[in-house]
């Protein structure tokens, strides 16, 4: 499926959850791993702000892109951050939604908006 290439030069993105392993099935306790490199995958918790609307998104980055140090509340980058539509049925039903995934997740810096405040 294609991935869609988020935007987040303009973006305020603010670390909110703590990246953990990534659990692939909740019964099993599997941990997920990257199907072409076999690495550990992280999820974590991020506030997006941008043009003065926020979510709050989940995002996955391999084990070896996660930086030591970051502090919740504090303002993240995530390099090469992408959106995948997905959807699939599971016990008859239909669902779908969007995940998100970033090479890495290291400390960024508030985005500032034209006239010199911070967004």
């Amino acid at each position: 499926m294609r991935s869609i290439r988020v935007e987040t030069a303009s973006a305020t993105i603010l670390l909110t959850e703590a990246p953990e392993k990534k659990v692939k099935d909740r019964q099993t306790g599997e941990i997920a791993v990257d199907a072409v490199s076999g690495e550990v995958l992280m999820k974590l918790s991020v506030v997006y702000i941008c043009e003065g609307e926020s979510a709050l998104v989940q995002v996955t980055v391999p084990q070896s892109g996660v930086t030591e140090g970051l502090a919740l509340g504090s303002p993240v980058s995530l390099p090469g951050l992408v959106a995948r539509p997905w959807e699939s049925v599971f016990n008859g039903q239909s669902r779908h939604g969007i995940a998100f995934r970033a090479a890495a997740v290291v400390p960024g810096v508030l985005a500032v908006e034209a006239d010199g405040a911070a967004a």
